[in-house]
């Protein structure tokens, strides 16, 4: 009896210290768990509460002056009247935020198109004619325009901050899309994000100047049946800001050409002589290729310029598949990469 009394005590013991042993080895994990938690937590608010409400950035203003602007920081809900911003909003995953947009045919762009959106895009006319009323009633915390909607900056301004940001073709098309990028991404804390959508395309451009570099080259617009000459200063800048060309035109009309350039006769393209022409096709670009306008190819390739150089060196390149990339999205950071893919399947590959 006294033998088994002891085994018992024994036995009690060995379980007592077992399980005093269980939660002190317990306690310590689950208290640096929860201080854990409670850091991360604590780390996240401070995060939030350090995030600015606002921030300048530089863009045009009303008077069509670069200004600092105020504008939210992180907004959530965008209002987008620009396809080349839409373009940098959508490279850098923002496009979730887009609550009205206007009508959008650029392919890789569609799914922003308001019409096909379930209602969850506004569809706020479109990049030339903006519907006020529509912009108001999608309560947006920043507007995005173009060019074509500057003159009513003022009362989109009395909506919501307004941001303009067009090619500067001082800097150039590459130069000009980096900046605006950065600018845009600094809205929501995504510069570093910009650096990595521009990598590669310095070595590209690299390559296509090797071939054009000092060229002399017609910058050109076909319009339903009809041929332009192109300011430098246009949807083909690229090929002279960063390529090299020699814009021949340049010395044709007016120093500064509207953006549709200005009408030459045959003659005058035979007489420049160029050794590249570019064709841009706004018609196809705009969806007017209507009855009785001819294909960009069949204007072009007549009888007169089929006697130059330029025809017969195989030297006529055509912006057709892309016109619309390259007529309304230029400073875009994926029409640039399509703008690049065009030039070297036209430049390049043999």
């Amino acid at each position: 009896m006294k033998k088994m009394m002891t085994m018992f005590m024994a036995v009690a013991m060995i379980s007592s210290l077992v399980a005093c042993g269980n939660t002190e080895t317990k306690e310590p994990q689950t208290s640096t768990t929860i201080d854990a938690q409670t850091e991360a937590t604590k780390n996240m608010e401070n995060a939030e509460s350090d995030k600015p409400e606002t921030i300048i950035i530089q863009s045009m203003n009303g008077e069509q002056e670069m200004a600092d602007i105020e504008v939210p920081y992180d907004p959530q809900r965008i209002a987008v009247l620009d396809m080349p911003t839409l373009d940098i909003i959508d490279s850098l995953g923002m496009g979730d935020r887009i609550v009205g947009s206007a009508s959008v045919t650029i392919e890789y762009l569609t799914d922003y198109n308001p019409d096909d959106s379930n209602g969850a895009i506004m569809n706020l006319g479109t990049v030339k004619t903006a519907d006020l009323e529509k912009v108001a009633a999608c309560e947006p915390d920043v507007i995005f325009i173009g060019g074509r909607l500057s003159s009513i900056y003022n009362e989109l301004s009395a909506i919501a901050p307004v941001v303009y940001l067009p090619v500067d073709y001082n800097k150039g098309i590459v130069a000009s899309t980096a900046d605006n990028a950065k600018t845009i991404g600094s809205m929501f804390g995504k510069e570093t994000d910009v650096d990595t959508l521009m990598e590669g395309y310095q070595t590209r451009i690299d390559a296509l100047n090797n071939v054009l570099n000092g060229k002399d080259i017609l910058l050109c617009m076909y319009n339903a049946n009809a041929m332009s000459l192109m300011d430098t200063e246009s949807a083909l800048n690229i090929l002279v800001s960063e390529l090299g060309g020699n814009n021949l035109g340049e010395t044709v009309g007016e120093a500064n050409k509207a953006t549709h350039g200005e009408e030459a006769s045959w003659e005058t393209i035979v007489n420049l002589n160029p050794e590249y022409m570019f064709v841009l096709d706004r018609s196809t670009a705009i969806g007017s290729s209507d009855e009785g306008v001819l294909g960009a190819k069949e204007v072009v390739e007549n009888d007169l310029v089929k006697e130059m150089d330029v025809y017969k060196n195989g030297h006529i390149v055509y912006f057709i598949e892309h016109a619309n990339v390259w007529y309304t999205s230029t400073g875009g950071v994926q029409a640039l990469d399509t703008m690049l893919s065009d030039l070297e399947g036209a430049l390049l590959v043999k």
